[in-house]
């Protein structure tokens, strides 16, 4: 069975009606990095979102010593969870059933992929893509063998499931033997930290010097991993970089796995000197090289959302990102498209977008618009909607 929870955003919360009973709700946050990314943000944001909603009541499942970040708002805390993930995705599956027995818990949230499949409590499961069984080679073999098993294991024996974007919901009903509602629920955005530009031009520059980078710039945000595809982008901008003087690459994001073919599209570039990597930007940085890039490239070949995009079309930056995707479907014409890995269509899109001129104005002016459609508010609304649900 295939439900949706709505798949087009909408920019205000419901208001719950106070006859409405609280929903004593638990959230595993027990796999989000020190360093978050994609789906880590989509936990600290709904967490987020869901400590400001009335009628819930918050438990979160964390690891050890990681309880600090998670203490906001009246939610409680239980640092649980081991550090080292071998020993996490066992205590998932032994200890946590029985924490969640012990505990008064209406419904569990497991926001990445796997569940504690013993666990007796209603259990929504989100999958965001289903690319370790479309693309096992992107992924370390033992993650793909492991998530596989946990996917299918969802798609079975979850009470309600959640996913990004349309294009993921598509693949899981295709591939899968789905017995639980399917829902898809989009991400948002944080609208307070990623605006276009404006009087904050004097504190993006100051981001800027610090790290190092000048202007003008092509700017990428993502891990560096094989589905994001930078080999490919250091390829087009070294096709374009002569006609440009002074034009650099930006490559900001923490090391994935897989990073060699990077540092090989790097070396064998023929403008390495105008290339700069300058690693994991911390979110109060982010949005400074957003909104001061000539251009912003994700080229990533498959995402089931793909949150940097949305948040450079917020900032107001001219985007390029890859066709038939989700993060196409979600720019809705904002953005200019290159075929997946393709070195000349990726070049030919960064040209024409760092040309300017009224298409590419016009351009910026809707992704502002399209971002502003999506609130984490209204995702965690959302959610919220889905968990009831399954009680």
């Amino acid at each position: 069975m295939r439900t949706r929870a709505g798949p087009e955003p909408v920019a205000a919360t419901p208001t719950a009606p106070a006859a409405v009973p609280t929903l004593r709700l638990s959230v595993d946050a027990s796999a989000v990095p020190v360093q978050p990314t994609g789906a880590g943000r989509y936990v600290i944001e709904l967490v987020r979102a869901l400590n400001a909603l009335p009628g819930v009541d918050l438990t979160l499942f964390c690891r050890r010593g990681d309880g600090d970040r998670w203490r906001r708002g009246e939610a409680t805390v239980v640092e649980r969870a081991p550090v080292h993930r071998p020993v996490r995705l066992a205590w998932e599956q032994v200890e946590l059933p029985r924490l969640l027995g012990d505990l008064p818990i209406d419904v569990h949230h497991c926001p990445h992929y796997t569940m504690p499949e013993r666990a007796r409590v209603p259990r929504v499961v989100t999958v965001h893509d289903m690319t370790f069984f479309d693309h096992p080679e992107w992924h370390e073999r033992p993650k793909v063998l492991y998530f596989r098993r946990a996917i299918r294991a969802a798609t079975t024996k979850a009470d309600a499931l959640i996913t990004p974007s349309e294009r993921a919901a598509e693949r899981i009903a295709d591939a899968l033997d789905l017995r639980a509602p399917l829902h898809v629920v989009p991400h948002g955005v944080d609208h307070r930290r990623f605006t276009p530009p404006g009087a904050s031009a004097a504190d993006d520059d100051a981001v800027l010097a610090r790290l190092g980078i000048e202007r003008p710039y092509v700017a990428f945000v993502g891990t560096l991993e094989p589905r994001k595809d930078v080999p490919t982008l250091v390829r087009a901008f070294d096709r374009l970089a002569g006609g440009h003087p002074g034009l650099g690459l930006v490559l900001a994001g923490g090391d994935g796995w897989g990073t060699a073919a990077v540092d090989e599209a790097i070396a064998g570039s023929a403008h390495p000197e105008r290339i700069r990597r300058v690693g994991y930007l911390p979110e109060a940085e982010k949005p400074a090289l957003l909104r001061r890039a000539d251009t912003v490239s994700y080229p990533s070949q498959e995402e089931g959302f793909g949150l940097p995009v949305l948040e450079a079309l917020a900032c107001g930056a001219p985007l390029v990102t890859t066709e038939g995707s989700a993060m196409a479907a979600m720019a809705g014409g904002s953005a200019l498209l290159a075929a997946a890995g393709n070195v000349d269509s990726l070049a030919q899109a960064l040209e024409a977008s760092l040309a300017g001129g009224p298409e590419v104005a016009e351009r910026r002016r809707l992704g502002i618009e399209v971002a502003g459609r999506y609130t984490w508010a209204a995702a965690a609304a959302r959610h919220l909607e889905v968990f009831r649900t399954v009680v």
